[in-house]
């Protein structure tokens, strides 16, 4: 199933994409959850009873006809992985990692999958990061690797936005990452049935309609599942937490010269069996008090 948040005259609530139609579960399978998070927490029960209102297919609404919003708004964390693809190692010449590099991203820069990102006033280093994330479907700990697949709730597209020198100023980067709308995630949450093996996905990223990341998930440094288990031995994962996996080479940082995003552009990331997100670069809105 491909699980999306939209909103419409009627309000915000999730469905399942069929096609170019959304099936309303609201309308559908009204004793369900009207949002991703609650959703997610209600379990395998929920799920089954989404599946059941997809093989029905009643209640569809064009998708053309609806907004669709980031699948989780409001995720309880959002971590991500740096340096995770070993050519993008190479061009940032940078050590391979012996283990996994993991960061915040603050839950406030999520993004909408079709919604521009902000150029901030206090930087002109901003940079795209196309990557594979993956939502965490129920609360475990200590899994291991063996058994992640059962934890995932469903796989997304990520656009990691970096403001460079920000993300330089500190060693845990979280600052850098976690500018409001850096997160753009979508377009909507697919089910790992519909996905297959999340390591053989094709990854693209591109600028303007110029190719500037290809990569294949194959090529990951620690897979979803071996993140899976480093996490949660640590600590417990929770329902709706999004992981992104890391990016390949391409960014903009690292070309010669470096190619910053600037108003105007329009980043583009697909990834093979989910589609694609696409965000338009805007000058950062005024003051908000």
């Amino acid at each position: 199933m491909k699980l999306a948040t939209f909103t419409d005259a009627a309000g915000t609530r999730i469905g399942i994409v069929a096609g170019d139609t959304i099936i309303d579960l609201a309308a559908q399978a009204p004793e369900l959850p009207r949002d991703m998070l609650g959703f997610l927490k209600a379990g395998a029960a929920a799920m089954d009873r989404a599946r059941k209102a997809a093989d029905a297919g009643a209640g569809r609404i064009a998708l053309a006809g609806v907004k669709l919003e980031a699948p989780i708004p409001n995720p309880p964390e959002f971590l991500a992985i740096g340096l995770n693809y070993a050519d993008h190692i190479a061009e940032t010449r940078a050590k391979p990692p012996e283990f996994p590099v993991f960061f915040n991203k603050q839950v406030t820069c999520v993004n909408a999958p079709y919604d521009p990102i902000h150029l901030p006033r206090v930087s002109k280093a901003l940079d795209y990061e196309g990557e594979l994330g993956f939502v965490i479907g129920r609360r475990c700990r200590r899994v291991p690797r063996g058994r992640a697949h059962e934890v995932i709730a469903g796989f997304l597209i990520v656009n990691d936005v970096s403001v460079r020198d920000w993300q330089m100023r500190a060693p845990t980067h979280t600052l850098g990452k976690s500018f409001d709308t850096h997160g753009p995630i979508g377009p909507w949450l697919v089910t790992p049935d519909e996905i297959g093996d999340p390591h053989t996905l094709e990854l693209k990223t591109c600028v303007n309609g110029e190719l500037r990341q290809h990569s294949n998930t194959r090529h990951l440094v620690f897979d979803c599942y071996a993140q899976i288990e480093t996490l949660s031995t640590v600590f417990t994962l929770l329902p709706g937490m999004v992981i992104s996996t890391g990016t390949p080479s391409g960014v903009g940082g690292a070309l010669n010269p470096p190619q910053f995003l600037k108003t105007g552009d329009v980043v583009r990331v697909e990834i093979e069996r989910i589609g694609h997100i696409e965000n338009r670069i805007i000058d950062e809105p005024g003051p908000a008090f």
